[in-house]
């Protein structure tokens, strides 16, 4: 006997509703429906384990097809099944049971993740892209009758019995015209292999055709025929769903190829497997980065019991792994709710420790395990590590022990190591070590050469985090600075009160400083004397660190102060070396003429150094030094 009813809730039609809130997310409806369906079917192997099903529990593929003439989408699996009251149950009742609540809250919302699941919805996502939908049922007790149930899109629906030989449930949608897109073969077969591909129940979609041997011809060759073949969705054990210990490493990297064709091998994984205090397994790779911050392809992806639900895991994984690849898996995260709640829910925030404590681990037994082949990796691994220490106060503590400092010859410390390394040569006066280091090895060559003499030590930090990096190291090493190569003349860098007897009387000293003024002619330059070692260049050009920190920091985003420092002029620092013998020559010219000649091209010639020597200043430069030789 039919039964016709009407869906309670204090509403006159919740289906518009859906339909328009989740209109821009609407082929999750797939998802909904093939969840279901391994629920059912999962809920089925559940109770035969148990001694709980009479009959033998056959075949329990899910089928996913498609008519695009009857312009039907069908669901079907061999379940569990519904009679007919649990029909009224689960699905006019339970499944509107937050209705009210949900019309609400998100009538004047746009969140559309915040509502599939949160209300129970889930299998009324059909109807954001169905005219009708029927539920064709029948339950896995003994002697029950099949059921039919259907639904226009309004609260009214129909109920009745109607004919099914095995037990499962068929879910039809009869597709509304302007959702005819999905009656589509590739676009369904998309939508199952992005939320779909590793369910935990075999998922049948159409069929395929391949190419297999069948026999040989007369020469021995191999023959082939084509063969028709169930085109099979999904992967039902995915690689983290295993023990690590059943596992090889070519294992790891044939299941990463799979997730990310077309991309280099990763350094290495971690493999999370946890069930205290929540439940989270997954794969991590390490990708090779380098300094390369590109557009992220390859993201994390994040499933919950093994359906597909994002790859924005930006609150579950650390900020500083987010360049990472692979897996997560875990039913505590709570899904489809609002991006604040999920920032505060408990279990969101251990498992985002959890995953920091991890790849902490691994990379200190990768240090201690084999530290070579780890340095060969840090250039791939540096940028997580760096990222990590400044954005983390615990990963910093662990981290301290694997960071390494690598210097201009490719020789890699740990932050104690270099501490020792330089501690004997590199403290100034003031008992501060200091730490010298280069952001272009090519440009700042002259500046290396003169440190060499001194037998300083170079790191090399050109990398994309280094800027914010050595401002971090200052304030969490003691009494520790660091300074770029060319932020002065090399015996300012390490200022160790050693003075230099000038060769200059004062009344000289005044006059040098007088024709470099003149010569260099530039507001933006601030000229001065030095006694340094006759050895040392004639004039050097220089940005003290305090400038350049500045203007690499607006230049990395820093706002504020430090865009407003970058926003000002350059200015440099011109030093002329009195006692090197080109002064000297520059004072005994005899023509004013001549001494700003000479003094210009020993200005110019620094600049040159810098590479900041362009256009016209280039072309009179060139065109002296022709003059100069030719005297």
């Amino acid at each position: 006997m039919e039964e016709k009813g009407t869906i309670s809730i204090h509403t006159e039609n919740i289906f518009p509703i859906i339909k328009k809130f989740l209109y821009s997310d609407h082929e999750i409806f797939l998802r909904e429906l093939v969840s279901n369906a391994v629920d059912a079917t999962q809920k089925l192997k559940r109770l035969s384990s148990l001694g709980e099903l009479k009959e033998d529990i056959g075949d329990t593929r899910i089928h996913v097809s498609f008519d695009k003439k009857k312009k039907t989408i069908t669901v079907e699996d061999k379940g569990i099944g519904m009679t007919a009251d649990e029909i009224k149950k689960y699905i006019n009742q339970i499944a509107f049971s937050g209705a009210t609540e949900f019309v609400e809250k998100f009538k004047d919302k746009d969140d559309v993740k915040d509502i599939i699941g949160k209300f129970g919805l889930g299998f009324y996502s059909s109807f954001m892209v169905s005219d009708k939908v029927e539920i064709i049922t029948k339950s896995h007790q003994e002697g029950a009758e099949a059921a039919r149930w259907e639904c226009d899109g309004s609260t009214e629906f129909k109920i009745a019995p109607t004919k099914k030989k095995e037990r499962g449930t068929q879910v039809i949608l009869h597709i509304a015209e302007d959702s005819e897109e999905f009656l589509d073969e590739w676009k369904l077969k998309g939508i199952l292999d992005k939320y779909c591909k590793f369910l935990p129940v075999e998922i049948q979609f159409g069929t395929v055709e391949e190419s297999v041997e069948d026999g040989k011809d007369k020469d021995g060759n191999p023959e082939y025929k084509t063969v028709t073949k169930d085109r099979i969705i999904n992967n039902t054990e995915p690689l983290w769903t295993k023990a690590p210990s059943e596992l090889k490493d070519e294992d790891y990297l044939k299941f990463y190829r799979d997730l990310y064709p077309m991309t280099d091998d990763p350094l290495f994984w971690i493999h999370l497997n946890v069930d205290y205090p929540f439940n989270l397994t997954g794969i991590l790779y390490f990708p090779k980065v380098k300094n390369d911050f590109e557009v992220q392809k390859n993201k994390i992806q994040l499933y919950s019991r093994q359906v597909f639900i994002t790859d924005e895991v930006k609150d579950v994984v650390p900020e500083f792994l987010m360049l990472l690849h692979g897996v997560i898996d875990s039913p505590d995260i709570p899904l489809n709710v609002s991006r604040s709640y999920l920032q505060s829910d408990s279990n969101v925030k251990k498992i985002n420790s959890h995953i920091t404590k991890k790849v902490a681990d691994k990379l200190s037994e990768l240090f201690k395990k084999d530290r070579k082949a780890y340095e060969e990796k840090w250039d791939d691994i540096g940028i997580f590590v760096k990222y990590g220490m400044l954005s983390e106060d615990k990963f910093y503590e662990k981290a301290k022990d694997f960071a390494l400092l690598k210097n201009i010859d490719a020789e890699c410390f740990t932050l104690d190591e270099y501490h020792e390394k330089v501690k004997p040569n590199q403290t100034d006066k003031d008992e501060n070590l200091v730490y010298l280091y280069s952001s272009d090895i090519g440009k700042q060559h002259t500046y290396i050469e003169a440190a060499k003499k001194r037998s300083y030590d170079i790191l090399q930090l050109d990398g994309v985090l280094d800027s914010h990096f050595l401002n971090f190291l200052e304030q969490k090493l003691e009494k520790t600075q660091l300074k770029r190569v060319d932020a002065s003349t090399v015996d300012k860098l390490i200022d160790k009160d050693e003075k230099v007897e000038s060769v200059l009387s004062e009344t000289e000293i005044e006059k040098v400083k007088g024709i470099f003024e003149t010569a260099v002619n530039n507001e933006n330059m601030k000229v001065s004397i030095e006694s340094l070692s006759p050895d040392e260049m004639p004039v050097t050009i220089t940005m003290s660190e305090f400038m350049r920190r500045m203007k690499d920091m607006a230049q990395s985003g820093g706002g504020g102060y430090y865009a407003m420092m970058g926003n000002m002029p350059d200015q440099f620092d011109v030093t002329v070396n009195g006692n090197h013998p080109v002064i000297s020559k520059i004072l005994r010219a005899k023509k004013e003429e001549k001494k700003q000649q000479l003094a210009k091209q020993a200005y110019d010639l620094a600049m040159l150094s810098q590479n900041m020597l362009t256009g016209a200043d280039l072309t009179n430069f060139i065109k002296r030094s022709v003059e100069l030789a030719g005297e």
